[in-house]
């Protein structure tokens, strides 16, 4: 059977949106939950970032274990391991208890989406794999969307808990899903007749250093420019003294940018090649930092924010697919994980080099910086991406 993108809708799309939107229902009620336990502001955001922590420390982890018991009992797995994190997090009765459940989360989530990304790359062909990548991602980002809204509602009945209880039910109906659906058939040979011998992590990453430290470069680039939007949109907007209903509607015009383009970057990619989506939308990121000091009013904000919903929006599904480009057939799962790694590290970057930069200067230093990071981005991706294989 021809695998298309609509034969990966009941198997990969509609389980990662449903996973998605419990893992969106999460990431606004930690902070409540530090703050209920006594946390101070500072503590609270440190909780957050420890969703980030267990994602970072699970990647390398996960590949090892995708490649022991396969792409889709690994994510049966992770769905059923999430719950006790999550219950640690509604039971927590100290902040410590809390903080450790809240990295447990992320580390089962690295699982996840590891095994997502292998699963995908294995069944796809490469004229395809864009597409199917990117319609990954806007499946997941989709229900990351919905989910704070879902999680909102479950709150007024059940309190703060509510977000990590939808996120418990929705991984349940996710793995639900992914037993009672037949997956599409793997062929693990790539045309050489045999199935890959079964490597070491360590070896994997050591045969693949040249990749991790050029591309993977490139990727920590590109993870940190895209968390970098997320904080120095809301710090712009204090800086402008905006009320914070005006500042989620601005959010949110970004976001509705970014998630009508997915279907399209993957189509131009699979069609013109990987450095045609990639170099443009590292550009307009990076030209959407260096504007941002000139936006002086909420018209302005809002412009640029958009702009930044527009490059995001373009590379969308573009690490994931990059990463299967140069993932070897043998030890795949193992890379993948390695490369979750490199885009992670650069996820939690991001943010850091804006605080580390505002303790010394001012936050237009800090916006400009990243707007440095993403010429690098543009000149690392442009370097390395490889060209497509030529036909015959």
């Amino acid at each position: 059977m021809a695998v298309t993108i609509g034969s990966l809708g009941p198997t990969v799309y509609l389980p990662s949106a449903i996973y998605s939107l419990g893992q969106g229902a999460v990431a606004p009620v930690v902070v409540l939950s530090g703050t209920a336990l006594g946390a101070s502001a500072g503590t609270a955001s440190v909780l957050v970032g420890l969703i980030g922590v267990g994602q970072i420390v699970g990647a390398v982890p996960a590949g090892a274990l995708i490649a022991r018991i396969g792409e889709r009992p690994a994510m049966v797995w992770s769905s059923a391991l999430v719950v006790p994190a999550l219950l640690g997090c509604v039971f927590a009765t100290s902040v410590w208890m809390l903080g450790f459940a809240v990295a447990a989360v992320g580390l089962v989530g690295a699982v996840w989406g590891v095994a997502r990304q292998t699963y995908v790359t294995e069944v796809v062909p490469y004229a395809l794999r864009a597409r199917a990548l990117s319609t990954l991602g806007g499946a997941s980002r989709i229900g990351a969307f919905v989910g704070p809204f879902v999680g909102a509602a479950a709150m007024t009945v059940l309190g703060t808990d509510g977000g990590y209880w939808v996120h418990a039910v929705a991984a349940a109906v996710a793995a639900t899903v992914l037993v009672l659906l037949p997956g599409l058939p793997v062929d693990r040979t790539a045309g050489t007749g045999t199935v890959p011998a079964r490597v070491g992590t360590l070896a994997v990453i050591r045969d693949n250093l040249a990749v991790l430290r050029t591309l993977g470069l490139g990727v920590l680039l590109v993870g940190a420019l895209r968390a970098a939007r997320q904080t120095v949109v809301p710090l712009w907007g204090a800086h402008l003294d905006l009320h914070p209903a005006t500042l989620s509607l601005i959010f949110g015009l970004s976001g509705a940018v970014d998630m009508l383009l997915f279907y399209p970057s993957g189509k131009v990619m699979d069609r013109w090649g990987r450095r045609v989506v990639a170099v443009p939308s590292m550009f307009l990121l990076g030209l959407a930092h260096a504007l941002l000091p000139l936006a002086t009013t909420v018209v302005g904000l809002a412009g640029v924010a958009m702009l930044m919903g527009l490059g995001n929006g373009l590379s969308s599904g573009l690490v994931m697919t990059l990463g299967a480009d140069v993932s070897p057939v043998s030890g795949r799962a193992q890379f993948l994980g390695a490369w979750r790694l490199c885009a992670d590290l650069g996820t939690g970057a991001g943010p850091l080099l804006i605080a580390a930069v505002l303790t010394v200067g001012s936050l237009t230093v800090a916006v400009l910086s990243m707007a440095g990071v993403g010429a690098a981005a543009v000149a690392v991706l442009y370097r390395w991406i490889p060209r497509p294989p030529t036909a015959g």
